[in-house]
């Protein structure tokens, strides 16, 4: 794909930084523009070399632009589309990093009408700490992205995002929204309620127990130190899945239990087995 003439990313935390970094890196912007919402981070990112432009309102960052990433948490997705639309270019291509598409993908299209065309996206890819400070330009390098276009969407809006991600180093996986909310819900909003729920267990014992954790408990929670009102979003947006994942590890988990009661440790044994069958199946 020949070098985007702009891209826009907006509300760049983590992943949006990772984004700017990574398209100016490998040339797949001609020039990058950004727009963060506090006054600092705007002035800070002036500074950066990975950043052509910082405006000051997010209608002003995409009036020229060709593709933009929207970085903001879920529920700030579809208010900053609300924002942009009259700003927006005819025919620019609008995707995001939400890692909830259910909503935002049918609201997506309504509210660009046919001025532009929206086609969300999911990049697997992340971590507990936060800030475009800890942007990083080979954050997406072999990480799986999710596009996930709806019925109707713009066919080649969707092979223009699907190749902005390939470009930026992403395995891209096309999927529908209900099928990556499903998917996700299970590999990664339920590692995440299982690590928080698991150190909010631990912090009502002895709190010096915790300066004897190996790496065993570290491995197993990292993802807890995750900020909390990211996490309460996106559990929001994707509850009904959620619950269902839950449940299907509250049986699994209830089962061991009872082996375990039962001392039937054949069956504990088998269960220990399936989980390290699948793990070791893991990718590199």
């Amino acid at each position: 794909m020949a070098a985007l003439t702009q891209l826009t990313v907006l509300a760049p935390g983590l992943l949006g930084a990772s984004v700017a970094r990574a398209a100016h890196e490998r040339g797949v912007a001609r020039r990058i523009v950004l727009w963060a919402r506090r006054p600092e981070a705007r002035l800070s990112l002036r500074e950066q070399p990975w950043c052509h432009a910082v405006a000051e309102s997010p209608a002003d960052a995409v009036r020229d632009a060709a593709l933009v990433v929207i970085a903001a948490p879920v529920d700030r997705i579809v208010p900053l589309l609300q924002q942009i639309a009259p700003a927006l270019p005819t025919g620019a291509i609008v995707t995001d990093v939400g890692s909830v598409k259910g909503e935002i993908a049918r609201l997506g299209g309504t509210t660009l009408g046919e001025r532009a065309h929206f086609v969300g996206a999911h990049p697997m890819a992340g971590s507990e700490k936060t800030g475009w400070q800890h942007g990083t330009a080979t954050l997406f390098q072999g990480r799986t992205c999710f596009v996930t276009p709806i019925a109707g969407t713009n066919a080649a809006a969707v092979e223009t995002v699907v190749r902005f991600w390939h470009d930026l180093g992403a395995e891209v996986v096309t999927v529908s929204a209900d099928q990556h909310d499903e998917i996700v819900a299970h590999i990664s909003h339920l590692p995440q309620v299982i690590a928080s729920s698991l150190c909010a267990m631990l912090a009502r014992k002895n709190p010096q127990w915790r300066n004897h954790a190996g790496g065993g408990l570290r491995d197993t929670t990292r993802i807890a130190a995750s900020d909390p009102h990211l996490w309460r979003s996106i559990l929001e947006q994707n509850r009904d899945e959620v619950l269902r994942a839950l449940g299907q590890f509250q049986e699994e988990l209830h089962q061991f239990q009872i082996a375990l009661a039962n001392r039937d440790y054949p069956e504990v044994a088998a269960r220990l087995e399936r989980g390290k069958a699948y793990r070791d199946l893991f990718r590199p």
